[in-house]
């Protein structure tokens, strides 16, 4: 590993933020089972360093959740110890054979996956006890059964001895803004609808029903969608899934703080233009530094000047901002009022003392995209 001094670009990973953070989901619920979504390399932050630290948070979690099939055959290597569930199910009959036999848990949101599932399970026979979450379409339209689809692939699911435990799921749609009539209305109806699908549900299965319903946003701002089982996500890693509060603001600890360092200083005149397409323009001598990040480390091209940005000059952060485009390595930013600022300064893109949220919002984005899509050029440091 490169020491601090030569590291070009880099994230440290707070893993005792992220644990705090899960402390926040427990302290809006008691007593729901915690299913930690980790898809997407661990929402940009390493899916396995994220996964070993949930499991030894001291706030118990239940499972660990993934969108894709690759994701659940890697997170099952790593031998966490907790259960797995592949949010976007099976896609073919081979994949789910592999999750039956590897005792990985999914989702079923399509009739197509439960004919594979009743052909497989009439080829396969097993004393293991299957537990199928089962998604109804509130209101989302992306993945789910209809009312009608899901009665009745509840009632088809019930025949099959194989199939121990049942979780029935849905997913909100705008419960990120609970101020707006619009989404709140949205949320209710949604809410509704899941409500009146566990009533019919119940006119043939009086056991009590394990249903899950909130994810981030759900958990922070709408307690009635909390049910037995909730999914945090981007909660997790510090950062908010409610529009116009940062995490900060919610009690929450950023886990990735994204830096680079001050490779150059320059002196522009005024009147000089910076950057490709020379987009902005000095109304003074500008004192300008650049800076070792770009679009190809993931910093988004589509953060305009002004973007806030921290450098680390005398011991201290000092808040600046972009000047110019974004390229693909490099940034440039105002350094005209610190003063003290020295090549090979440490500059903060994100994360602690910025929220990334805050930066989306310049970047016309939402904080999970910042994260995923830091390139393998970045060095992470897990702390």
């Amino acid at each position: 590993m490169n020491s601090d001094r030569q590291r070009r670009a880099w994230a440290d990973i707070d893993l005792q933020a992220l644990q705090a953070n899960l402390g926040v989901v427990r302290q809006h619920n008691q007593n729901a089972g915690i299913t930690a979504v980790i898809k997407s390399n661990g929402y940009g932050h390493g899916m396995e360093a994220v996964a070993r630290a949930l499991s030894e948070a001291p706030v118990k979690i239940d499972r660990f959740a993934v969108a894709t099939f690759d994701e659940a055959v890697a997170l099952n290597m790593t031998g966490t110890g907790k259960r797995i569930l592949l949010l976007e199910g099976f896609s073919d009959s081979e994949q789910a054979r592999f999750l039956i036999e590897s005792d990985i848990e999914f989702v079923i949101h399509a009739d197509y996956q439960l004919a594979i599932l009743k052909q497989i399970l009439r080829e396969h026979r097993s004393n293991r006890q299957l537990t199928v979450w089962l998604k109804l379409d509130t209101g989302m339209h992306r993945l789910g059964l209809n009312d009608s689809e899901f009665l009745q692939t509840y009632q088809e699911l019930m025949t099959l001895t194989q199939v121990g435990h049942i979780v029935v799921m849905s997913h909100l749609a705008c419960a990120d803004d609970s101020e707006d009539p619009v989404a709140a209305a949205n949320t209710n109806d949604q809410l509704r609808r899941f409500n009146a699908a566990l009533s019919e549900l119940t006119a043939f299965d009086p056991r009590q029903l394990d249903r899950s319903l909130a994810a981030s946003a759900g958990i922070l701002a709408w307690p009635e969608t909390h049910f037995n089982h909730v999914r945090p996500g981007v909660m997790l890693y510090g950062s908010s899934p409610l529009s116009n509060v940062t995490g900060v603001e919610l009690g929450l600890q950023p886990v990735m703080t994204l830096r680079a360092r001050v490779i150059a200083i320059k002196q522009v005149p005024a009147g000089g233009s910076i950057g490709y397409g020379a987009t902005y323009t000095c109304d003074r001598p500008t004192r300008v530094g650049v800076v070792s990040i770009g679009y190809g480390d993931g910093y988004p091209r589509s953060a305009p000047t002004g973007t806030p940005v921290l450098v680390r000059t005398a011991g201290t952060y000092q808040r600046s901002c972009l000047l110019g485009r974004v390229s693909m390595d490099m940034i440039t930013i105002d350094l005209e009022d610190l003063g003290d600022t020295e090549v090979g300064d440490e500059v903060v893109l994100w994360g602690e003392s910025l929220p990334a949220d805050e930066v989306a919002r310049f970047a016309g984005t939402i904080s999970y995209e910042l994260f995923c899509q830091v390139t393998g050029r970045v060095s992470y440091v897990y702390t």
